[in-house]
């Protein structure tokens, strides 16, 4: 079994919040990883809302520089500063970022002082550990936006029933099992490829604006979770179009094509808010396996 990965959908609005539905906001939780995928005007108040320490942010990942996906950075730094935030804050986006976080910074008088190490990304992985990689995948979207990938690497585990059979001990002597190395213990050789097994890492995409693009499909490709914007329903095809958005019916078609196990709609125009239903229906049809994201809502994968 893989570690559990923690989603809480902190903000699930549009361009414009309602009063169900903050401005965007996304955060993972992996071992002691909270990554915050956009920052929308007040998501710190999200944070408490649904009981969750700002402090344990680790990484911020930035789509794009619209204001409903950054304008909650601010006041969510200023927040770490007076709660003693004694990590260091990796901030990653589209190149520009460096630039806007200054002219943000700038804006108040910003009192305390934190880390931060803020780096610009385009196509490719970015963050590489024992554990996970995050990677970044470019979308269409009028300006430099990115969508997210977080994918768990495929780990050796030991297979506890069969380790009883053979009785070996606890301790170091399992540590080289999970590296796929064989051990000697008590004059007996043990095989790894016997007392262990493969286990299949997880992979969360994250696409929050963006248009429909060819690029999309294969970025998100085998995701166990696709959370995708759905800014508009099918009739509304035109204005997605325009303003360079998803309909619930391409949100679908995308969970489709690229093989994705679960999809979760996110960022819905307020247009939508009396007739929600009508958005994942639509989606439905084409990905049965289809769910509307809402407000302070957790999920395990």
């Amino acid at each position: 079994m893989s570690e559990k990965i923690k989603i809480t959908f902190l903000g699930t609005a549009g361009a414009v919040p309602s009063a169900e539905r903050n401005h965007p906001a996304v955060l993972l939780n992996y071992k002691d990883e909270n990554i915050l995928f956009d920052c929308g005007e007040g998501t710190q108040r999200q944070f408490r809302k649904a009981g969750l320490n700002p402090c344990k942010i680790t990484k911020l990942l930035i789509s794009h520089w619209h204001g409903d996906h950054v304008l909650g950075i601010p006041g969510l730094l200023q927040t770490l500063a007076f709660s003693g935030y004694n990590k260091k804050l990796f901030i990653y986006g589209p190149r520009g970022t460096k630039k806007f976080m200054e002219l943000l910074l700038k804006t108040f008088v910003f009192l305390g002082k934190i880390k931060i190490e803020i780096q610009e990304i385009e196509n490719g992985k970015f963050v590489d550990t024992p554990d996970f990689y995050l990677e970044s995948g470019k979308v269409s979207h009028g300006i430099l936006c990115n969508a997210y990938s977080f994918v768990e690497k495929t780990k050796l585990r030991i297979d506890k029933k069969k380790l009883e059979k053979v009785k070996l001990p606890p301790g170091p002597i399992l540590k080289k099992l999970k590296e796929g190395k064989n051990i000697i213990y008590e004059g007996k050789k043990y095989l790894a490829r016997d007392l262990t097994v493969k286990g299949e890492g997880k992979k969360i995409s994250v696409v929050m604006d963006t248009s429909i693009n060819k690029n999309i499909i294969s970025f998100v490709k085998n995701s166990d979770l696709l959370i995708c914007e759905a800014t508009f329903s099918q009739e509304l095809n035109k204005k997605a179009e325009e303003y360079k958005h998803l309909t619930s019916k391409q949100a679908a078609e995308i969970a489709k094509k690229s093989k994705s196990k679960k999809l979760f709609l996110t960022h819905l125009s307020q247009r939508h808010d009396r007739n929600q239903k009508k958005i994942l229906e639509e989606s439905k049809k084409i990905f049965n396996n289809s769910f509307l994201a809402r407000d302070l809502e957790t999920i395990e994968i």
